[in-house]
């Protein structure tokens, strides 16, 4: 059939929690295909409509396969373990050497991270501020940005690069701060806290879905909600929300001996994400412009 009468076929690579929400979104508008490298996946793909394909990031062969099959991509895989490069996403790069063996898609959309900015001292930040990436997963995000950057300008190919924040939803696993809660992990005090950003996953999947239409050549666009809260204040929210105990807070020359290596580094950090790029270009209307409409739904 001429192909203004074919269904657009959406490759997902790494379709976890947000690409099963983003097939929900696209669906039956679009053919969608996932790739999987976890056989007992295939049966929970095929039935929420996509159709799978054995394939696995960390092996190239098997990659073989994608070239020419669909002619839109989201890759929403992380980075792999650190090689001899650290700093490098051999995942990219080897995703982008399969769809290279043919005809490329008409888009790409990368979910990359908004810790590519590194710590901006509470700073608001657009898309055009220079990355700084502080941590080593951060570094092999801008890596990757930059391979797909290379490859849109060589091939033509649209590929938009989402910046995302945390990522929340109550049916999401470890989707809300309610564990936390119920632990008592503290935060930080007023003085020493830092922002924090968030964007809701249904939100995210729909900025997704929009950009593989609306998205600008090589752009760059913070996936981020309205909010504007220090981390300690969105803890002290979400306890106020659920009915729980606000967490205590503790100074940072302390919160070391309390708090988990991970969440430490996401406090070393704070920014404030600018969205105006998003809901212009893209046209993306929130459904939770705030945690606090998303944390009530």
């Amino acid at each position: 059939m001429p192909s203004r009468f074919r269904r657009a076929r959406v490759l997902v690579v790494g379709c976890g929690d947000v690409g099963l929400r983003l097939a929900r979104e696209l669906a039956p508008r679009v053919r969608l295909l996932a790739l999987t490298s976890t056989p007992a996946r295939v049966p929970e793909l095929r039935a929420r409509g996509l159709v799978p394909l054995r394939g696995d990031l960390d092996q190239p062969a098997s990659l073989r396969r994608l070239a020419g099959l669909a002619n839109r991509v989201v890759h929403l895989a992380p980075p792999g373990e650190p090689g001899a490069e650290w700093w490098r996403d051999r995942r990219t790069q080897a995703l982008l050497r399969a769809l290279r063996l043919r005809s490329a898609p008409a888009a790409l959309v990368y979910a990359s991270t908004s810790g590519v900015y590194g710590d901006c001292e509470g700073q608001r930040v657009a898309e055009t501020r220079r990355v700084r990436p502080r941590t080593p997963r951060a570094q092999r995000r801008v890596d990757a940005e930059r391979q797909l950057r290379v490859f849109g300008r060589a091939s033509g190919v649209r590929t938009s690069l989402l910046r995302i924040p945390g990522i929340y939803a109550a049916d999401r696993s470890g989707g809300t701060p309610r564990e936390r809660l119920q632990k008592g992990t503290p935060v930080l005090r007023a003085g020493d806290d830092v922002y924090t950003n968030h964007i809701h996953a249904d939100d995210l999947a729909r900025a997704v879905a929009a950009a593989l239409w609306r998205g600008r050549p090589q752009r760059v666009y913070n996936a981020s909600d309205d909010s504007e809260l220090k981390m300690g204040d969105y803890f002290d929210l979400a306890a106020d929300l659920y009915g729980l105990q606000r967490p205590p807070r503790v100074p940072r020359s302390t919160a070391q001996e309390q708090m988990p290596l991970l969440l430490l580094s996401f406090m070393g950090e704070s920014r404030r994400l600018d969205n105006t790029r998003l809901k212009r270009e893209l046209r993306v209307r929130l459904r939770y412009p705030t945690v606090r409409e998303g944390l009530l739904a």
